[in-house]
Parts: C-alpha cells; structure tokens; sequence
C-alpha cells in the first residue's frame, strides 16, 4: 500500500535517490533539508513515515526525533535514522531517543525499502500489503478486494463490495483486531488528519459496514463497546453488537 514518507536528508544527492526509489515503490514523497522545513511539512500534512538524518544543519535529528516523540500528534509516527556513525553507543542513542530502526550509510535501496516494510507492518499493520484473514473473512489491501467463506464449505468463497471508506474502515479495525478505537481515533487514522468531520460520521459508516456485512451473517465481528467506541473481534458478546 502506498504511503507518504517524508524524508528529512540535507544531502541533496541523497535525499534525490532517497525520493527516486521511494516513489518508483509506488509510495508519495515530501522532502526537507532541515528540520524548520521537515516541521512546516508535518504541521501542513501528516506522514505515515519518517526517514530522519542524524546530522541536519538546524538541529540534530536525535533531537528532533525527541521531539516528535514528546508531540500527541506526532508520536505514534514511525522514524528511521539514517546516518553514517556506526557505533553500538550511536545506534542505541538513536532507538532511545525514539526511533524504530537505524540504517548506516551507505545503504541499498533495496535494504531501505525492505526495512519501511518491516517497521510499517510492525508500527502500523493497516498500511501493509499483506492480506489479512480472520472471522471468515478475507481482506486484500492490493486489489481493495474482500472475501468472505461459506460456513458450511470453508473452501468457497464470495466477494462483497465494500465503498472506499467502509474498506478503510474495515482494514484498520481488522489490523487491530479487538483493540478498541474511539470514533476520534478512528477519524484521524481512518479519515486523516486535519480532516475537520463529526465524530457521528463514524457511526454513519460503521452502520454502512454493518449492513454490507449483516448480508453474509458477519455484522457481529464489528462490535460497539458503549461509552468508548469499536472494535473488530471474533469473540461475539451480544451485549456490544448495535
């Protein structure tokens, strides 16, 4: 699955092959040179992921990956350093002050890409390609396809038809499966950020969910948890289905 990274490298020859092979992957780019610019950038738009030099003209990027990490609205967002200091001390300044992983220059493109890859499908599995399948059902994040089994002959299948928010919806609660979302979460993981909606848009769409799902006798897998908001569990409890 596409996403945006923002990738903070003053290095211009770096930071363009950086962006060449990043956008040839299929995901968005923004770059900065520093971290005045790298902050405007987060400020305007929210990125799934952040590739971080250590040594930036303004500020250090362990700094600013502390920083980041002090922010609500920031701290959630994965961050890999990139930096040319390979000592065992450096890299564990660099996972201390926040970071998920550390990548020593020089490096492949190859490698880098295999390790957004892994810290994506580990920090936020709903921006993986990998299919999910639970609850007989069955999500496909590249074809945006979900199919759901027959009870009586697991082996079959049918596909439903989702709108483009439900399968947001139902990717992201399905990736966390039984953590429970507030509808405000929801809006800025499912929706994004800066998107000014009521919260009661959320339960607009979660009913829309339901009742594709009511159609295959699965309405019960998205669950109400009252006072707090939903979740996705095959564990059924009358008491949180409405």
């Amino acid at each position: 699955m596409a996403v945006t990274i923002l990738v903070v490298e003053d290095e211009l020859a770096i930071q363009e092959l950086i962006a060449l092979n990043l956008k040839k992957a299929g995901h968005m780019v923004l770059c900065a040179d520093n971290v005045e610019q790298a902050q405007k950038m987060i400020n305007n738009v929210l990125p799934d992921l952040v590739l971080l030099d250590w040594m930036l003209p303004d500020m250090s990027g362990l700094e600013f990956a502390r920083r980041l990490r002090r922010e609500e609205r920031t701290k959630a967002i994965p961050i890999i350093m990139l930096t040319a200091k390979v000592q065992e001390s450096d890299k564990i300044a660099g996972l201390e002050a926040g970071a998920d992983d550390y990548i020593t220059k020089p490096f492949s493109p190859r490698e880098l890409l295999a390790r957004i890859k892994a810290v994506l499908r580990r920090r936020l599995p709903e921006m993986s390609d990998e299919i999910i399948e639970m609850g007989g059902l069955k999500l496909d994040p590249t074809t945006h396809r979900v199919h759901v089994h027959a009870h009586d002959e697991p082996s079959k299948s049918m596909e439903i038809t989702l709108g483009p928010t439900e399968f947001r919806l139902l990717h992201f609660l399905m990736a966390y499966k039984e953590r429970v979302h507030t509808r405000a979460q929801l809006l800025d993981r499912v929706w994004g950020d800066h998107v000014f909606i009521e919260d009661r848009t959320v339960d607009v769409h979660i009913r829309r969910l339901r009742k594709i799902l009511e159609a295959v006798g699965k309405e019960n897998l998205v669950q109400t948890v009252r006072g707090t908001g939903y979740r996705f569990s095959i564990e059924c409890n009358e008491e949180n289905i409405g």
